[in-house]
């Protein structure tokens, strides 16, 4: 019995979930195995469902930093016992959504939510799998409402802000338009358990034909819920009341800390292909980072009563900046360059008037083509 099911077959999930749920199982602390839904038809895909319904578990090889210290360990994942492929398979995963599963986790890509007009009501009732990732979801749930209607615990993974609350809003508008009887949409509402999450761990390659290597660093939180079923318990995974703080870290701090080096890199004659790494290692970018955070981010974190959390935060993000291990190019984090900086830096800026701070975050305000903010 496998009773987490998984759309989605990305090293980021084979790295983090999976090995998390593999690692719980040990000392039997996770809900039990895991079945894997694939949507795409490409060679690489059938590779690796392949591997995983061999049985054999796949590697997860962790290369990084863990408080200065170098470690370099390869882990196997048992977790994952069975793939299917969207396409080919729909009717038995219908099965095991209305039957089997207890709780369905996903990481879908950029634009996973999407709707596809090709979907209809019509595929309630056929052995064709919907198009779109919400579409497919209605019609597993609807299969489960007419099964007797099993409470299920939903952990969408996109990085998508309260994903959980996000993705039940349009499975909810997709069943109001396909005039699906109220008495299931109140069911979608009330005994599906939508978790808003927080992911995060860098997967920097694919081992072939499963597996991946990742940094040692890793994070899930989740927004705790009545009645929620978790698919395991795992010192990575942290269960809160408040989500916020968590991701304020993350994109202040971690993202933030990106988006700055981007912008360096963007601005100077450096080379084309420069990392987080070699720019670490570059006197001037690492002490211009370094005064970023200490004068114009973290001040922003103590005035929210958050200081010691993000002081610890800090260190782990240079770790993971310098990991030896990861050839993360500038160029590539600098793509979508303007937008990241409205997401990443200018929010700081506004929650330190907010705040009532008065202070000159000349470093950010450069970056974000402000005028520059007299302190007195």
């Amino acid at each position: 019995m496998n009773p987490i099911l998984q759309f989605g077959t990305s090293r980021f999930l084979q790295a983090h979930v999976d090995l998390f749920v593999s690692e719980a199982m040990t000392n039997g602390a996770a809900l039990g195995p895991i079945t894997v839904v694939q949507s795409t038809g490409s060679a690489q895909s059938e590779q690796r469902l392949a591997a995983f319904n061999r049985g054999h578990g796949y590697p997860v090889r962790i290369r990084g930093l863990r408080d200065g210290a170098v470690i370099d360990d390869e882990l196997r994942v048992t977790s994952v016992r069975r793939g299917l492929h969207a396409e080919r398979d729909w009717a038995e995963i219908r099965r095991h959504a209305a039957g089997e599963a207890r709780v369905i986790v996903s990481n879908t890509g950029d634009r996973g939510y999407d709707l596809s007009e090709h979907d209809h009501p019509g595929l309630l009732s056929a052995d064709t799998a919907p198009r779109a990732f919400p579409a497919k979801l209605l019609v597993l749930l609807h299969a489960r409402y007419r099964q007797g209607g099993a409470p299920i615990t939903l952990f969408p993974c996109e990085l998508v802000a309260n994903n959980g609350s996000a993705l039940r809003e349009v499975v909810l508008r997709l069943a109001r338009d396909w005039a699906l009887e109220q008495a299931f949409v109140d069911w979608l509402q009330s005994r599906c358990i939508w978790i808003n999450s927080l992911v995060d761990r860098i997967v920097s390659e694919p081992i072939e034909p499963a597996g991946a290597v990742a940094e040692p660093y890793a994070l899930w939180v989740v927004e705790a819920q009545p009645d929620m079923e978790l698919p395991c318990t795992h010192p990575a995974i942290v269960v809160t009341r408040r989500l916020e703080p968590y991701e304020r870290r993350k994109l202040f701090l971690l993202n933030l800390g990106h988006s700055f080096l981007a912008e360096q890199w963007l601005r100077g004659a450096r080379p084309a292909g420069e990392t987080v790494l070699q720019a670490m290692a570059d006197h001037g970018l690492r002490a211009g980072l370094e005064a970023l955070w200490e004068e114009e981010v973290l001040p922003v974190f103590k005035a929210l009563g958050e200081e010691a959390e993000s002081r610890a935060y800090v260190e782990q993000v240079r770790d993971r900046f310098n990991n030896p291990y990861l050839a993360h190019r500038l160029a590539d984090i600098a793509q979508n360059h303007e937008e990241k900086k409205r997401r990443r830096l200018l929010p700081v800026v506004e929650l330190a008037g907010e705040l009532g701070l008065g202070i000159a975050q000349a470093r950010l305000r450069d970056a974000l083509g402000l005028v520059a903010l007299e302190v007195r």
